[in-house]
């Protein structure tokens, strides 16, 4: 079978690697689109995906976006329209289920943010959705769109790759080992059309944090680069080069987050982590935050920084929510192979 991924922002990567590397290994051909958002393209490069790069990200101006979005499914049309894919799979790619009906491919679609608009046109053209299990009834309430096309997969997202890793106790965090542990500050989503909060929030105390502890900036574009490269920021890490997960884990002492994916993946994994997300919370933090693996301070200060630091929060992954993704993995792998045996043996 020949499967399409269309991977359109950062995070996706690390979600789909391993379940791409298997499905190539049974066989199966894979062709990849992206874009340039973030650090989607070096990621790539640097995890070894072969990909064809299609469209352009339009930032967060919402007339862009609309004018932007036909454009850009137009291009995957011209370049997917004659490849003879049989199954679409995508992760917040508003543009994949439209693109795969407009070709006759069937498509999966998974999302975890319910405040995402793009949603709405998702939901109508995809074959199959998969939302979290917490979000499952939230998300289909009040759409007029069928209900069957809805699944509910256990735990959350970063569940879903991140147990390959942390389950099996591959990768061990060095909690134990004497090296310079660091926060990890990654700030705010300034392009995302769902984000609404202030910009360069977290300014004041970061630099009241560098004069006490090795603060590492995991920036998201080259404005945030320009920014914090000024003077009033100097001693603090910025770096250019993407920086890989498990990398970041294992000297972390504290992660501050302003939302996205990264976030929740090191409350997953027991990094003592806090969201300093400025909108209204997605019900997949909120989630995070009742099982006690994330604290939320939206107006944060050193004084709350250094006392959570205080409280000593180190933690081991959380093996529920790995194992519910081990589940949420192997449920795509059945419908995967559920689709391969309609593409094989039409009615």
């Amino acid at each position: 079978m020949k499967i399409w991924f269309d991977i359109s922002n950062s995070p996706h990567i690390s979600m789909f690697h391993d379940l791409i590397r298997e499905l190539e290994k049974d066989g199966h051909i894979v062709v990849i689109t992206s874009r340039p958002l973030a650090n989607t393209i070096a990621l790539l490069t640097q995890s070894g995906l072969a990909h064809t790069v299609i469209g352009e990200h339009y930032g967060k101006n919402i007339y862009k976006k609309i004018i932007g979005f036909p454009i850009r499914i137009f291009q995957l049309m011209r370049f997917l329209k004659h490849l003879r894919i049989d199954l679409a799979i995508s992760q917040s790619s508003f543009h994949s289920p439209v693109t795969a009906r407009l070709l006759g491919i069937p498509s999966i679609y998974m999302n975890d943010n319910e405040h995402a608009l793009g949603n709405i046109p998702s939901f109508l053209f995809a074959t199959k959705i998969l939302v979290p299990e917490f979000l499952h009834l939230k998300m289909i309430n009040g759409i007029k769109i069928n209900k069957n096309k809805f699944i509910g997969y256990p735990g959350v997202k970063e569940g879903i790759y991140l147990w390959q890793s942390y389950l099996t106790s591959e990768i061990q965090l060095e909690s134990e080992v004497k090296i310079q542990k660091k926060i990890y500050i990654r700030p705010e989503p300034r392009t995302a059309q769902y984000y609404k909060g202030d910009l360069n929030f977290l300014d004041d105390v970061i630099v009241s944090l560098k004069e006490r502890l090795k603060i590492v900036l995991l920036i998201r574009d080259k404005e945030q680069l320009k920014h914090y490269r000024a003077k009033r920021f100097s001693g603090i890490h910025v770096p250019e080069d993407t920086l890989f997960f498990n990398n970041i884990a294992k000297d972390c002492l504290l992660f501050i987050g302003a939302g996205g994916t990264m976030t929740r993946e090191m409350a997953v994994i027991g990094i003592p982590t806090i969201s300093v997300y400025q909108d209204d919370l997605l019900e997949v933090d909120k989630y995070l935050i009742k099982l006690g693996l994330m604290k939320h301070f939206p107006k944060i200060t050193l004084e709350k920084v250094l006392e959570y630091i205080n409280q000593n929060n180190s933690k081991t992954p959380n093996r529920n929510l790995l194992l519910k993704g081990k589940e949420s993995y192997t449920l795509i792998k059945a419908l995967i192979k559920e689709a391969d045996n309609k593409a094989n043996h039409p009615l």
